[in-house]
């Protein structure tokens, strides 16, 4: 028996998760008394899953989805077919909710991309970059997401004029050469309950070297214009050899004025849906 979505009804539900958005391709499978499958279908775009009559009696009706945990119920027919199960919620496995499916705008004024440094072996220097764009395109299921970023490589402060130029000169970001830092994912997969490592390709002073960023999904809310947004860290460690910043100075008993490694952190909020057109 196939799916209608005019006529007469027989079992209706809608499939959501935790966070309340649709779980548009689960597939719905229901059995009669015997095991035997009467009905398979796939939920819509909305998360509604509705079939043709059903014989009166009771059903066993199993929710799946990839990347959720299967769910199982009880539905009775009544003497008209109909059965109604209302709203059935999956759980993602592993952890939280994913947000919603589609493109998802980086809001720089309410995020942070950030670098800091050793310094002297005692104390740390961090640099944020002021200008920053890109976009994340969240799929139906975490590994099939992707994430694009560029950066202004001369947008660079550390509160020190001096020490900016430094970093924006050939030594280390030569941003005359090379204006714009990117990074563009290749994979995503699961590091733990709420973890996952995204895979990418950082571009930086003419280098391209693969990095892996340890990202966190924080969760979503409205904001007070109206939109959706979405939060997210990550964080990684960056070696300055890999990316030919060799320049350094060493003082006395042999210390490095500057630390071979970065910690890169990075604070994301992201707007649901393409950003506005300029103007």
């Amino acid at each position: 028996m196939e799916s209608t979505r005019s006529g007469p009804r027989g079992l209706h539900a809608v499939v959501r998760t935790k966070d309340g958005w649709a779980v548009q391709h689960a597939v719905v499978t229901v059995t009669d008394g015997y095991g035997n499958q009467v009905v398979r279908t796939e939920a819509d775009a909305e998360g509604a899953v509705m079939t043709a009559p059903l014989a009166p009696g009771v059903y066993t009706v199993v929710v799946t989805a990839v990347g959720y945990s299967p769910i199982a119920s009880t539905a009775i027919a009544t003497a008209s077919g109909t059965a109604e199960l209302g709203v059935l919620v999956l759980a993602r496995q592993g952890g939280v909710e994913l947000p919603p499916p589609g493109v998802w705008t980086i809001d720089p004024a309410h995020s942070k991309v950030a670098a800091t440094a050793q310094h002297l072996g005692l104390s740390s220097v961090q640099g944020r970059f002021t200008e920053f764009a890109g976009r994340i395109d969240v799929g139906a299921t975490a590994e099939t997401s992707s994430v694009m970023a560029e950066i202004n490589a001369a947008s660079i402060t550390t509160g020190n004029g001096t020490r900016d130029d430094h970093l924006r000169s050939a030594d280390f970001l030569g941003v005359e050469s090379y204006p714009t830092i990117s990074y563009r994912s290749i994979g995503l997969s699961a590091a733990g309950p709420d973890r996952w490592t995204l895979r990418g390709d950082l571009n930086m002073a003419g280098i391209t070297r693969s990095v892996d960023l340890d990202l966190t999904y924080l969760g979503t809310s409205p904001d007070p214009w109206g939109g959706l947004r979405a939060a997210f860290r990550a964080v990684t460690e960056l070696h300055r050899e890999h990316f030919a910043m060799n320049y350094n100075q060493v003082v006395q008993a042999g210390i490095s004025l500057i630390g071979a490694t970065l910690k890169v952190e990075l604070d994301i909020q992201a707007v649901q849906g393409e950003p506005p057109p300029s103007s």
